[in-house]
C-alpha cells in the first residue's frame, strides 16, 4: 500500500456553524474516498501502479445545535424524550434555537453538539500511521487514547488541566467533562472523533444524561 500523505485540514470556522446533517456528509464523503482506496488495491487484480492513497484528513467545525445518540441507541428514543430534546431554548442572545436530533453511526450514547463546541472528527487509516511505539499502525483503543491524551495537551495550551478516566473522554474534575470523544471503524478507517466544550450553552446538557454517565456533568472553557 502506498503511504499517506500526511496532514489535510478541513476547518470551517468555530464562529459559523453548519447543519450536523451537511457535516456528516462531509465526513460520509472522505471516509468513502479511502473505502474506495482500500478497494481497489485490495482487488484480485490491482492496478499497476497503485493509486496514491488518500490524504489523512482533519474535519473540524461547530454545528448547529443537534442530540446525536450512538449505535447502541439508535431507534430507542420515545415520542416524549424527543419531544422535550426538540424544545426551544432562549440563548443569551435573546435568539430562540431547536436542536435536531440524529442518529451517528459512532459509538457512545447521546450527547449534544452545537455553538460554541469544536467538533473534530479525524479520518484516516489508522494501520497506516506507523511509528517505533506503533510500528504496526494504532488499535482501536490507542487510537482513542490517542484522541484523548491529545486533547490534554490542546487545553493545557489554555492553562487547563484535565485527565481521562475509566469512562471515555476528558475530565477536568471527577464530575466535570470537558470534551467528549466517540468514533467509528470500518476496515480500519476512523470517523468521527471529539467535541471540546470552548463556550457551549451546557442548558443543552440539562435535558440529557450525556454519554450515558450518570451523576456526571459537562464544562465549557
Amino acid at each position: 500500500m502506498s503511504a499517506p500523505r500526511f496532514l489535510r485540514l478541513f476547518l470551517i470556522s468555530r464562529n459559523h456553524t453548519i447543519p450536523y446533517a451537511h457535516a456528516q456528509t462531509i465526513q460520509e464523503n472522505l471516509v468513502a474516498e479511502f473505502l474506495k482506496h482500500k478497494a481497489i488495491v485490495s482487488s484480485r487484480n490491482p492496478p499497476s501502479p497503485l493509486p496514491p492513497a488518500p490524504t489523512p484528513t482533519i474535519f473540524a467545525f461547530s454545528p448547529e445545535p443537534v442530540y446525536t445518540t450512538g449505535r447502541r441507541e439508535a431507534g430507542l428514543l420515545t415520542a416524549s424524550q424527543i419531544r422535550q430534546l426538540r424544545e426551544p431554548l432562549v440563548t443569551s442572545d435573546g435568539s430562540t434555537q431547536v436542536a435536531g436530533i440524529f442518529e451517528a453511526k459512532r459509538g457512545g450514547q447521546i450527547t449534544f453538539h452545537g455553538p460554541g463546541q469544536v467538533v473534530i472528527y479525524p479520518i484516516f487509516d489508522i494501520k497506516s500511521i506507523r511509528s517505533e511505539k506503533f510500528p504496526h499502525g494504532l488499535t482501536a483503543r490507542q487510537y482513542v487514547e490517542l484522541l484523548e491524551e491529545t486533547t490534554i495537551e490542546t487545553l493545557k495550551l489554555r492553562n487547563i488541566d484535565s485527565f481521562r478516566t475509566n469512562a471515555p473522554g476528558v475530565w477536568v474534575s471527577p464530575s466535570e467533562k470537558i470534551a467528549a470523544v466517540g468514533i467509528h471503524m470500518r476496515r480500519n478507517i476512523a470517523s468521527y472523533g471529539v467535541a471540546i466544550n470552548v463556550a457551549t450553552d451546557l442548558r443543552w446538557f440539562d435535558r440529557i444524561v450525556a454519554c450515558g454517565l450518570e451523576g456526571k456533568s459537562m464544562t465549557s472553557i
